[in-house]
């Protein structure tokens, strides 16, 4: 009887085991380590990794609930982990990670460390005009953005607008403001006066190891205020720009206490985060 009791419960710990590598991909979860580092990212599809890196692996916990622990691996940028056979790979480097399993390809894509008080971003690229932008969740993409500022010559790009609450109680428009991305296939010389209507000087900016050239503008009318900062990507073949366009009421023209100041320091920050995620991809086929 005894014996029976034996080899019934090896069997339950075989059997265990086995889903265990079915859902894990030949590795478990570590148990009673203390991590020496942990971080949370979010991912593409509201997808999360919870991260607990230890000396010579890490352990995940997805939001599909699966649960697995992987042993670093040789990885030439970055910090890679993956299983025996290669089945789930997870790959991070500084703030980004993302997941490959097998055949699927990538399973969780683009994912950011998750900040505090920062909301996660989305993606998105354009194979027509070669560049990859990222931006906050709560923005309107608009792929299908034209700049008319410019009579019968517009100019085509993509464009993200700033959400609703951003704008709520405050003098600032959601209708047009925002960040776009714009190019000028047939420009000989990639300045950012170029894209501005007025008669502006542009002026050479370097940040974080890119060149840009940087022209600005504002007017009003009506009791609007329009700015317009254009950073031109230096060398850019096409030439590339980023615009920040805001689009503010004047503050005086309402009655006291009925709104606030926009907070324009947050706003250009934000624009300045969307800025420096853009990467230009490949040659634009942009007409």
């Amino acid at each position: 009887m005894i014996q029976k009791i034996v080899i019934g419960v090896i069997g339950l710990i075989l059997v265990g085991a086995a889903v265990g590598y079915y859902l894990y991909g030949d590795s478990l979860s570590s148990i009673g380590e203390t991590p020496l580092n942990s971080a949370a990212f979010v991912c593409d599809q509201e997808k999360t990794i919870k991260a607990d890196f230890y000396e010579s692996k890490v352990a995940l916990t997805l939001s599909d609930s699966r649960t697995m622990t992987l042993p670093q691996t040789i990885s030439a940028s970055g910090a890679r982990y993956a299983t025996e056979s290669e089945s789930v790979v997870f790959w991070n480097k500084g703030d980004t990670a993302f997941i490959t399993e097998g055949a699927q390809g990538e399973t969780y894509s683009n994912c950011e460390i998750e900040v505090p008080g920062q909301e996660p971003r989305s993606s998105y690229a354009s194979s027509t005009m070669g560049v990859s932008i990222k931006y906050p969740k709560s923005y309107t993409l608009n792929a299908d953005y034209q700049y008319l500022g410019f009579l019968k010559k517009p100019i085509k790009g993509v464009k993200v607008l700033i959400p609703a609450t951003m704008a709520t109680g405050t003098n600032l428009s959601m209708n047009d403001t925002g960040v776009s991305i714009e190019q000028l296939p047939r420009a000989q010389s990639c300045t950012g006066d170029i894209f501005i209507v007025d008669n502006v000087k542009a002026a050479s900016v370097t940040e974080n190891g890119v060149s840009y050239s940087v022209a600005t503008t504002s007017g009003a009318g009506a009791g609007n205020l329009y700015e317009e900062m254009v950073y031109a990507i230096s060398g850019s073949k096409p030439c590339t720009a980023v615009r920040y366009f805001i689009h503010s009421m004047n503050i005086g023209n309402f009655e006291p206490g009925v709104v606030r100041e926009f907070d324009r320091m947050a706003l250009l920050a934000a624009f300045d985060k969307i800025r420096a995620s853009l990467v230009v991809t490949a040659t634009s086929t942009t007409q």
